[in-house]
């Protein structure tokens, strides 16, 4: 049975990454997924309660933002539309692709963030060898998979899910030669926890859209796969055995993770997402009746200033110390975790036009989930436990997710006809 601090320790992490998440969808891609990715990790972090995790609390947050990153080359535009079809083999292979497009996210991220907590000054990972391994297996898999076999899971779109596949192979490969068993637990969660929020989000959609209920169930969708993904990697850190590692920070590994996560992400999000032509076209429908220019120029500029602002106060702040050492405080963690979160919301508020306008009412929403997250997250300390590697019982879970995907396949068939956006794999 799993502990009440526990439980409510793991669905705050995921409602963090599912919030995140469904953030994620107004920017899409690798810096969407990497910003929505590095508030997971650091609130599982703050979760813990533990010094020596505050110590690489940045390094962790950098890790969980790569391995979901990764995740965004893939196109699954085409996959969410199988499932929106009429017969049971094209619905049950969208959502069976799902599965696997979301445990590759997650098996991705969970094991990057798996293998930084073990990581050490007496032990450090081998990140440079971990690098090379896994762009091999990415272009060996993609090659064979895709040019060889033409096992194409969306044509004509891309199939960069080959090359994902193939990383993730190596990773694990990695972590098992290394014996990072923990490591292995937290990617094998996260993965299957995330394949699953995405298949069962794609039915919610579905199910959403069959309703006539106007609302943005392509959001419900995103919050799933984050909000499951986020459940499994906390899930599976605080279900693992973690030695303690050093309780202090060497400033200089500090820089690079800093630049990368405070400067990095928001401005390429900011220079990928806020474009006039989007801009204008949202803005107009939004509210015919502000000067559109005008607005949008203050948009650009007020988002702009913001990651500016945010992330020198912050590099200021973690860099000003001449001491070599130092240690982070869970106080400052969490005033960090919530002005970066609280960004990324204004982020999506921003160029939703959310603040003058109701018609995107799922952004007040995310606000909600800010507050609780907010005011209940210095409060939780989960209870650590080690449960190791079960094989068999996951074999026995994976069977049953498969079964259970295709009851969800039976019952979206027959709640609905034809639906906007349905695709077709297999005539």
């Amino acid at each position: 049975m799993m502990n009440r601090p526990l439980l409510l320790s793991i669905v705050l992490a995921g409602m963090s990454f599912g919030t995140a998440w469904a953030v994620r969808g107004q920017f899409g891609h690798e810096q969407g997924a990497a910003w929505a990715g590095a508030v997971g990790g650091l609130a599982i972090v703050l979760l813990s309660k533990r010094q020596d995790w505050y110590a690489k609390a940045f390094q962790l947050t950098l890790a969980s933002a790569i391995g979901w990153g990764i995740g965004g080359i893939i196109s699954y535009g085409k996959v969410v539309g199988y499932g929106r079809g009429l017969d049971f083999g094209n619905v049950y292979y969208g959502l069976a692709m799902l599965f696997v497009i979301g445990g590759l996210f997650g098996l991705i991220g969970g094991g990057l963030f798996g293998l930084t907590l073990a990581s050490s000054r007496a032990k450090p990972a081998n990140w440079p060898q971990l690098l090379v391994e896994m762009t091999a297996g990415a272009i060996i898999f993609y090659y064979f998979l895709i040019e060889e076999m033409g096992w194409l899971m969306t044509p004509p779109r891309s199939e960069a899910w080959a090359a994902c596949f193939g990383m993730t192979v190596a990773l694990l490969w990695h972590m098992i030669r290394h014996k990072q068993y923990a490591a292995i637990r937290v990617a094998v969660m996260a993965g299957f926890a995330a394949g699953f929020g995405f298949a069962f989000g794609n039915f919610l959609q579905v199910m959403g859209h069959s309703s006539g209920i106007k609302f943005n169930f392509w959001n419900v969708m995103e919050y799933s796969i984050g909000f499951f993904g986020g459940i499994g990697m906390a899930y599976g850190t605080f279900t693992s055995k973690w030695e303690v590692t050093e309780t202090d920070s060497n400033r200089n590994s500090l820089i690079a993770p800093l630049l990368l996560v405070l400067l990095a992400f928001p401005l390429i999000v900011w220079d990928q997402s806020f474009e006039t032509d989007r801009l204008t076209e949202i803005f107009k429908n939004a509210s015919p009746l502000v000067d559109i220019a005008l607005t949008v120029e203050n948009v650009q500029w007020i988002s702009f200033l913001l990651a500016i602002a945010f992330g020198g106060y912050w590099l200021y702040h973690y860099l000003k110390t001449r001491s070599l050492y130092l240690k982070l405080s869970s106080d400052s963690l969490y005033i960090y975790f919530l002005s970066y979160f609280g960004m990324y919301i204004s982020y999506s508020i921003l160029i939703t036009a959310a603040f003058m306008s109701l018609y995107r009412i799922e952004q007040y929403l995310y606000i909600c989930n800010f507050l609780v997250i907010a005011f209940t997250i210095k409060k939780l300390t989960p209870a650590f436990t080690d449960r190791g590697l079960n094989i068999n019982r996951w074999t026995v879970n994976f069977l049953f997710a498969l079964a259970f995907l295709a009851i969800l396949t039976a019952l979206a068939i027959s709640s609905h006809g034809e639906l906007h956006g349905a695709q077709v794999r297999f005539e």
